[in-house]
């Protein structure tokens, strides 16, 4: 089949319009953002790629009560205000943890069980 450079041109032409029409939409719902209460909200995927964890210790923060999470139509979703707090928390915890005991020398040192 052949055809002519002005056809192909023509064609070339409705094909990148199209191209730039499904760019603009992507762009758009790219920018679009869920939101309850003038909040940004989190589902599971953009959550476990926030805070690089798994989707099992994301369920188990969720179980301990340490999340707190909102339920729309079977999908789970966490406010950025949480979220915000729970890192918040995380962080205090650690921070303000025991820290291990320093060993001394003598702990590294082995006991002779045959000289009492």
């Amino acid at each position: 089949m052949y055809i002519n450079k002005d056809d192909f041109e023509a064609w070339m032409e409705r094909i990148m319009y199209r191209f730039d029409k499904q760019d603009k939409t992507l762009d758009k719902m790219s920018k679009q953002r869920n939101m309850l209460e003038g909040e940004v909200l989190f589902d599971n995927q953009d959550l476990c790629q926030l805070l690089h964890i798994s989707k099992r210790t994301l369920q188990r923060y969720r179980s301990t009560g340490d999340l707190p999470f909102h339920k729309v139509h079977q999908k789970t979703y966490y406010k950025e205000s949480d979220v915000h707090t729970f890192i918040r928390e995380c962080f205090n915890k650690k921070r303000n943890g025991k820290k291990p005991p320093e060993s001394s020398e003598d702990d590294n040192i082995p006991e002779d069980t045959d000289n009492p």
